[in-house]
């Protein structure tokens, strides 16, 4: 028999986390990874309708409640599995209960075009 210990993070409560969905695939310019780097500006119109900037292109999306929540684990420790303990111990740290649903082609943002003269 396996056993899995999860425990909460603790009284202060658990973070919400929102999770992004994107059409397509992001590449980054250089031929890095994309963990840690920054994607774009997130912002929110008056009427709670998302607006993701990458580059000189504008998302728009939708909130969308998820059926069933996420919950982030984060491994403490994994030893030596033995009949008498654990094999590995999880805390949860955070919940993740709404998604962002970008499921249109990005526009690109045109400012100042010149006249032709």
């Amino acid at each position: 028999m396996v056993q899995i210990i999860i425990s909460s993070g603790g009284a202060g409560g658990l973070a919400q986390w929102v999770l992004v969905e994107l059409q397509g695939e992001v590449e980054p310019r250089q031929s890095g990874e994309l963990a840690g780097s920054l994607l774009g500006d997130l912002h929110y119109t008056r009427e709670g309708v998302p607006v993701l900037i990458v580059g000189h292109h504008i998302l728009y999306g939708k909130v969308v409640q998820l059926e069933k929540p996420f919950a982030v684990l984060v491994k403490q420790g994994a030893g030596e599995p033995s009949p008498a303990g654990p094999h590995a111990c999880y805390t949860v740290t955070a919940l993740i209960k709404t998604k962002l649903l970008f499921k249109t082609r990005p526009k690109p943002i045109i400012t100042n075009v010149p006249k032709k003269v």
